[in-house]
């Protein structure tokens, strides 16, 4: 079972990579069609900023994601701090 968590957060992990890339793609889309429709380079640049934003907020949800996960873990027993007597007896 530990083997199909570890397949699924790295499954996790690609798709953030991936959205990443598609938001900027689609960002630069946006752009050369807004050029084709004004004729401003510049939009271009729009598009790429807009895509950019949009992988920022992609990367914005995971790290929040990501929080929430290890607060859930930080109520669990076994990563609590203990007092712990190593000392051989």
């Amino acid at each position: 079972m530990a083997k199909v968590k570890q397949v699924v957060d790295a499954a996790e992990y690609l798709s953030l990579g991936i959205s990443i890339v598609v938001a900027v793609a689609l960002g630069v889309g946006l752009g050369f069609w807004l050029k084709s429709i004004t004729g401003w380079t510049a939009m271009i640049f729009v598009g790429l900023a807009f895509g950019i934003a949009a992988a920022c907020l992609n990367v914005y949800k995971a790290y929040k994601h990501q929080v929430k996960s290890l607060d859930e873990l930080k109520d669990e027993n076994r990563y609590k701090k203990g007092d712990f007597n190593d000392e051989d007896d």
